[in-house]
């Protein structure tokens, strides 16, 4: 752990400097390429493919400030490898983060909508760093030979070859799926992560907030497959969410030194910017049981108001439940007292005014929408509709 700390500290001198006039040069990479024809290099050579596709994905949230930050927490957590990281934040509505064997790590918007503070995102890329450090990937690759998994090996020959079938595969995401993690890496990859958030001076208990932040949105889905399961609501399996885990990671955090900092509202202000493209894309998940779970939790404190209950009144809206009309305009309602109401607000509002027959509020609210956003494309449908309202043509 000491060493963690101490890594963790010329880490931040890294950082802090980085801030001056004169920035410090990159720290440099402390593992080095292994060779092609080894199963490292195996595995470095499709780790590179994926990487090149995540790189000229759509999905790549092209935000130097937010990827400069969010590197700067991973770096702290894995200081020692800082120069081996190379960071890409995918716009993906899924709980999730991976590490490949060459270095480059994905991190989803699902995830950091989800961490409440660097505290909780520290002990998750921890625990993906873990993987890369212990060379978890190199031991299953090694353990699927062991049971003959011929086409997997052929995989890798190939990728070695600049052939391979499958070069096409896009994202670490399917490595894991290919590779998976045994349970025994699991666990040493959650005990590790956590030792390097803790020694990062991260709050202990995070981990273990976090988790069972999941297991209660997992059982807030309108789907009852995905309440049966115990994994988080996302593609991969490869980060079960169990009771023992939590279990695990609330001992370890009751034998650790408390007072850590969460770092909350630097958090919350980093990810401020992102909140309604990332809410947008949760509600395309159809799943608006856990989405409105997640918008309680945004909102708990009390903060950004206006665009969570925007997306509360969306998420009901879309829903169409028993109720769920009349708890939508509570919603917008509420939401256009905030002063980060997004413009949406007021057309929805005017929309369920008019079903109400109440034509005046209603063409106001439409009236409040185009004044807030004049450009926007739906505008001359909706002045026609503020003069139907009003009685004209």
């Amino acid at each position: 752990m000491k060493r963690f700390a101490a890594a963790a500290l010329a880490c931040a001198v890294f950082f802090t400097s980085a801030q001056a006039p004169a920035p410090a040069p990159a720290p440099a990479a402390h593992r080095t390429r292994p060779p092609v024809d080894t199963d490292e290099g195996g595995l470095w050579a499709i780790s590179d493919r994926t990487e090149a596709e995540a790189r000229g994905s759509g999905e790549l949230i092209q935000d130097a400030a937010l990827t400069t930050y969010i590197r700067g927490i991973a770096c702290r957590v894995a200081a020692e490898y800082c120069g081996d990281l190379r960071v890409y934040l995918m716009a993906r509505p899924y709980f999730n983060a991976s590490m490949a064997p060459n270095g480059y790590m994905e991190v989803w918007s699902g995830l950091l909508l989800r961490a409440e503070d660097e505290a909780q995102l520290s002990f998750v890329l921890g625990h993906e760093a873990t993987h890369y450090v212990e060379r978890h990937s190199l031991e299953m690759l090694r353990a699927q030979r062991n049971r003959s998994t011929g086409l997997m090996l052929f995989s890798i020959a190939t990728a070695i070859a600049g052939v391979g079938i499958i070069g096409n595969i896009a994202y670490l995401g399917t490595i894991a799926s290919l590779f998976g993690f045994s349970r025994e890496a699991e666990t040493e990859a959650d005990r590790e992560g956590f030792t390097r958030a803790v020694a990062a001076g991260y709050d202990p208990q995070s981990g273990a907030k976090l988790w069972n932040n999941l297991i209660a949105e997992t059982q807030a889905s309108d789907f009852p497959a995905v309440r049966r399961r115990a994994t988080h609501g996302s593609i991969f399996a490869s980060h079960p969410v169990t009771t023992e885990r939590v279990s695990a990671l609330t001992a370890l955090a009751a034998n650790a030194p408390q007072g850590g900092r969460t770092e909350r509202t630097r958090y919350r202000a980093e990810i401020r910017p992102f909140l309604k493209p990332w809410l947008r894309d949760e509600l395309r998940r159809r799943d608006y049981g856990q989405a409105l779970f997640l918008l309680e939790r945004l909102g708990r404190d009390g903060e950004d108001l206006g665009i969570v209950n925007y997306y509360r009144g969306e998420a009901f809206r879309l829903r169409r439940g028993d109720g769920d009309l009349i708890k939508a305009k509570e919603a917008y309602e509420l939401s256009i007292r905030s002063a980060d109401a997004p413009p949406d607000a007021w057309r929805e509002l005017g929309e369920i005014y008019a079903r109400e027959q109440r034509a005046p509020e209603a063409a106001g609210m439409l009236r409040a929408y185009i004044s807030r956003a004049p450009n926007a494309q739906d505008k001359l449908i909706v002045e026609q509709r503020i003069r139907i309202l009003e009685g004209g043509q």
